[in-house]
């Protein structure tokens, strides 16, 4: 039986923080420089450690790269390629688990389509963000 306490144990912010990072194709030492003055790579390597990221951090985290606290705070892989793998056409239905409940959801979107909008949002932040550096190399 799979319950929420369990099921959010599975969440690692820190990893998410990561795995969200590099699929923006952003550098360790480019967060750190936009979270500010004290922090550095290494800093940022020990962030991505943690399971459970603070939340001012994880706003700050999710102001820089764009993307809502609750993908850090909630994002579960496996959770994630069993809902994709389901949820592939637009009449299927995802079962998911609740306090030992089952709930059905009906999908009335094609995940692949949000998964390709998400995609192209991450090349258009990415593509701000070379813009960004780019001023401020230009600035020194």
């Amino acid at each position: 039986m799979i319950d929420s306490e369990k099921a959010s144990k599975k969440v690692h912010q820190g990893r998410n923080i990561k795995r969200f990072r590099e699929m923006m194709g952003i550098k360790q030492e480019f967060l750190a420089y936009e979270l500010g003055e004290t922090w550095t790579q290494k800093k940022v390597s020990l962030l991505e450690q943690k399971e459970i990221v603070e939340t001012s951090i994880l706003e700050q985290v999710s102001k820089i790269l764009k993307i809502p606290v609750e993908a850090f705070e909630h994002f579960n892989e496996e959770q994630a390629i069993n809902i994709i793998a389901n949820t592939f056409h637009d009449s299927a239905v995802a079962n998911t688990f609740s306090d030992g409940a089952q709930a059905n959801f009906h999908c009335t979107f094609n995940p692949l389509d949000k998964m390709v909008e998400l995609y192209e949002r991450m090349l258009q932040q990415q593509q701000e963000m070379i813009d960004k550096l780019e001023r401020l190399l230009k600035d020194k």
